[in-house]
C-alpha cells in the first residue's frame, strides 16, 4: 500500500469541492492589467461571507500567501528576503486603487534572483564529482522548516534536496550522469519560465494570494483556469481525448480516453512526447518543447469537428521514432467521474443477498440542455437497483470531494420523501439562512442504506452524508469523519462592460445540515469507523490556512421526509441496530489482514516524523511502493474496477449492509418492513 497516493487524491479534492453556477465558456476578451486589481479585490470583499472591508490583517495574509505560492518548499527565499518582501508589499492592497503595481514586480524579482542562485548552485554541485549521499536525512514538510537565514544555510539545505531529486531519477533506472543533467535542466527551464513571466501571470498569482488570504476556497480564475473548472463540473471536453503531463520540458501523453480521437486513431500511445502542434491539415507547426503545459493544452484543445496535427517523438528499443498524427477533435465524456453501480452477492446462511454498490466520484452538473447530472444518473441507477431486486445499497462517496450544491440537495432527496436538506447562511445576516429542500415526493430507494465516507469526502458529500445521518436514514461508515468543508462558493465572471477578464470563486456562505450542524472543521462523524490511510491530521479543513470557524443553528428537520406506510415506507435507524452493526464490524476489522497493514503503515509513517532518509529511497519496499503507484496509473478500466472492489473499506461497507439486511429479517421485525419495530 502506498501512502503517497494521498497526494494524488488531494490534488483532485480541491478542484471539485466548489459549488458553481452555470457559466458559459468565456472568450478571451481582455487581459488582466494593474488597473483591474483594485476592482477585483473590492468585488471579493463585497461578495465574501466574512469581510466588509480590506484590513491590514487581510493584507498581511495576502503577503504570506504570495510568498508561499512562490516558494512553497522554502527552497528559494532567505529569511531576509521574506522580510524585504513584506516591506515592499506593505500597503499594496490599497495602493492598487492608484494602479501602482511596481511593488508586486519588485517582490517577484527577488524570487527570480534567488531562482538564479539555486540554478547556479545546482549546476555547481551536480558536477562530475557528485555522488549520492545515502546518509542524508531531510524533511519534505515546509511546516517543519524556517526560511534559511544565510546563503550558507540555504546551500546546505539545497544540497540535501538535490540529493533527493537526483535519487528519485536514479531509482527510476536513470543513470546517475543523466539524472544530474535532468535535474540541472529542470532548474534552468524553470528559471527561464519565470524570467519571462508576464505581468498578467504575476497579477494572477497576486489575486489568488489575496483570495487565499480570505479563506482556503476563494480564488481568482484566469480564463484558462475557468475553462478547466467548468470541464471538471460538466464531465465533458472537446479535444483529442488524452491526459497530458509535463516532464523534462516535454508534453507527455499519460493516458488515452476510451472513445476519444487519440484512442480511435490507433497511432498514439502512453509515454509519447508531443513536440509540435499545428492547426488543420496544413497549419504551421509550433514547437512546444519547453512550453508551459497549459499553453500546449490550449493549442490542442478546440471545438468538435476541427483538426489538430501533432508531431510525436516515441522512444524505441533502439533510438527514437518521429512522426505526425492528424486528429479530428470530438466531444469526450469523462466517464470515470460519473456514477456507477456494481452488484455484489453475499450469503446469509443459505440465502443469497444482493448489495448494490453505487460509487459517486463527484456531484457533477452540466447546465447545458440535456446535460448530465449526478442526480439524474443516480435515478437511473436506482431503477436498475430495484429491477435487479437488491436487498441493500452502499452509497460510496469516500473519494468524492464535492461539486454542485443543487445536486447535493437532489441526491439527498432520492432517499426520503420531501423536506429540508441544507441551509445556507448569507453575508452579514445572522439567522437569515436560506433553506434548500427536496420537493420531489418520490423515494427512489427506501431499503437498507450504508454511506461510505473518508476524510476525502468533502463539501456536497458532507451535506448528503450529514443530512441522511440527521434524518437517521442511513448508517455512515468509513474513516473517523469527513473532510470538514462547510462553506459554499460562487463562481461569477468579472467583466468591464461586455469584456471579460476572468472569474472570481468566492466563499459566499456556510451550510448547515438538517440537524442544524455545520460540517465546517468537524465534518460528519461515522457511526462505524474502521482504519483508513486518509485518517491523518494532514487531511482536513481545519489544517488549511484561514479556514472559517464552525457554527451551529437550530435543527430544521422536516416531518414530511418520513414515510411510515406503503411501498416506500422507512423508519429511522435505531440505536440498537447501530450498536449491533458496530460490534460485528469491530470483530471483522480486527481479523482483517489489510486493515492491520493500514494500521501498521500509519504507525510506521508517524515514527518517521516526516523525515526522509535518502537510503530508504533505495529500499526494496520503497521501490515496490513506487512501482505499484506507477502501475496503477496504467491500469485498464477493468483492472481499476477490480482493485476498487477489493478495497477493504468497500468490502467492509458491503459486509455492514448485509448485516443490516440480516437484522431487518430477524424475528422481531414486522413482515415486509424495512426497519426495526419501535
Amino acid at each position: 500500500m502506498n501512502i503517497l497516493k494521498i497526494l494524488i487524491v488531494l490534488s483532485t479534492l480541491f478542484s471539485f469541492q466548489a459549488f458553481a453556477q452555470g457559466l458559459p465558456f468565456l472568450s478571451q476578451d481582455l487581459g488582466l492589467t494593474c488597473d483591474n486589481l483594485y476592482g477585483i479585490q473590492k468585488r471579493f470583499i463585497e461578495d465574501h461571507i466574512s469581510f466588509e472591508k480590506i484590513t491590514p490583517e487581510i493584507e498581511a495574509r495576502m503577503i504570506d500567501q504570495f510568498v508561499e505560492r512562490l516558494d512553497s518548499q522554502k527552497l528559494y527565499f532567505l529569511d531576509s528576503d521574506v522580510k524585504e518582501i513584506k516591506k515592499i508589499l506593505n500597503g499594496v492592497v490599497t495602493k492598487t486603487k492608484k494602479a501602482d503595481c511596481k511593488p508586486i514586480r519588485q517582490a517577484f524579482e527577488i524570487y527570480v534572483k534567488r531562482m538564479n542562485d539555486r540554478k547556479k548552485f545546482a549546476k555547481s554541485l551536480l558536477d562530475k564529482k557528485f555522488k549520492i549521499n545515502k546518509k542524508i536525512e531531510l524533511s519534505l514538510d515546509p511546516e517543519l522548516r524556517e526560511h534559511p537565514k544565510t546563503v550558507a544555510e540555504a546551500n546546505k539545505a539545497h544540497a540535501k534536496y538535490l540529493n533527493f531529486q537526483v535519487s528519485n531519477y536514479v531509482i527510476s533506472d536513470t543513470p546517475l550522469k543523466e539524472a544530474k543533467k535532468k535535474v540541472v535542466a529542470n532548474y534552468e527551464r524553470t528559471y527561464k519560465k519565470y524570467k519571462k513571466f508576464s505581468d498578467e501571470d504575476l497579477y494572477d498569482i497576486y489575486l489568488d494570494s489575496f483570495a487565499a488570504g480570505l479563506d482556503p476556497h476563494s480564488n481568482f480564475f484566469s480564463q484558462d483556469e475557468l475553462k478547466d473548472f467548468q470541464i471538471s463540473m460538466s464531465l465533458s471536453l472537446e479535444g483529442i481525448g488524452a491526459t497530458l503531463s509535463s516532464k523534462d520540458g516535454f508534453t507527455v501523453v499519460e493516458q488515452l480516453v476510451p472513445g476519444g480521437a487519440a484512442a480511435k486513431s490507433g497511432k498514439l500511445k502512453p509515454k509519447d512526447k508531443i513536440i509540435a502542434v499545428g492547426q488543420g491539415d496544413d497549419g504551421d507547426m509550433t514547437n512546444v518543447i519547453d512550453m508551459d503545459l497549459r499553453d500546449v493544452v490550449k493549442q490542442i484543445r478546440g471545438p468538435k469537428g476541427t483538426k489538430v496535427k501533432l508531431s510525436i517523438l516515441r522512444k524505441k528499443s533502439e533510438g527514437t521514432d518521429r512522426f505526425s498524427v492528424l486528429l479530428v477533435r470530438d466531444k469526450i465524456k469523462l466517464e470515470d467521474e460519473a456514477a456507477s453501480v456494481d452488484f455484489i452477492d453475499r450469503k446469509i446462511g443459505k440465502k443469497k443477498k444482493k448489495v448494490a454498490l453505487i460509487n459517486l466520484p463527484s456531484f457533477y452538473s452540466d447546465n447545458k440542455p440535456n446535460g448530465r447530472s449526478a442526480s439524474n444518473d443516480l435515478k437511473k441507477l436506482l431503477k436498475e437497483v430495484k429491477k435487479k431486486k437488491a436487498d441493500a445499497v452502499v452509497f460510496d462517496v469516500s473519494m468524492n470531494g464535492g461539486g454542485s450544491l443543487d445536486e447535493a440537495v437532489k441526491v439527498a432527496g432520492l432517499f426520503f420523501k420531501t423536506g429540508n436538506v441544507v441551509k445556507q447562511s448569507q453575508e452579514g445576516q445572522v439567522g437569515a439562512e436560506i433553506p434548500l429542500a427536496d420537493v420531489d415526493p418520490e423515494v427512489q430507494w427506501s431499503g437498507p442504506m450504508v454511506i461510505l465516507t473518508s476524510r476525502i469526502s468533502a463539501s456536497a458529500s458532507e451535506i448528503v452524508a450529514g443530512t441522511l445521518k440527521d434524518y437517521r436514514r442511513a448508517v455512515v461508515v468509513g474513516g473517523d469523519h469527513t473532510f470538514g468543508k462547510g462553506s459554499v462558493q460562487q463562481v461569477s465572471p468579472y467583466q468591464l462592460g461586455f469584456k471579460t477578464i476572468g472569474a472570481l470563486k468566492t466563499t459566499v456562505g456556510m451550510f448547515f445540515t438538517a440537524g442544524g450542524m455545520s460540517t465546517q472543521h468537524i465534518g460528519v462523524d461515522s457511526h462505524i469507523e474502521f482504519p483508513s490511510i486518509y485518517t491523518t491530521d494532514e487531511i482536513g479543513e481545519k489544517t488549511l490556512d484561514h479556514s472559517l470557524p464552525p457554527k451551529k443553528i437550530k435543527s430544521f428537520l422536516s416531518k414530511t421526509a418520513y414515510v411510515k406506510k406503503g411501498e416506500n415506507s422507512w423508519e429511522p435507524i435505531s440505536n440498537d441496530l447501530i450498536l449491533k452493526l458496530l460490534n460485528r464490524s469491530k470483530k471483522r476489522v480486527a481479523d482483517n489482514k489489510e486493515f492491520k497493514e493500514i494500521l501498521d503503515e500509519k504507525k510506521k509513517n508517524k515514527k518517521k516524523n516526516k523525515v526522509i532518509k535518502i537510503s530508504e529511497l533505495f529500499d526494496e519496499e520503497t521501490k515496490k511502493d513506487k512501482e505499484e503507484a506507477e502501475e496503477s496509473l496504467n491500469l485498464s478500466k477493468a483492472e481499476k474496477k477490480k482493485k476498487y472492489l477489493e478495497r477493504p473499506d468497500v468490502q467492509e461497507a458491503v459486509n455492514i449492509a448485509v448485516d443490516m439486511v440480516s437484522y431487518y429479517e430477524s424475528p422481531n421485525m414486522k413482515i415486509g418492513s424495512n426497519a426495526p419495530k419501535k
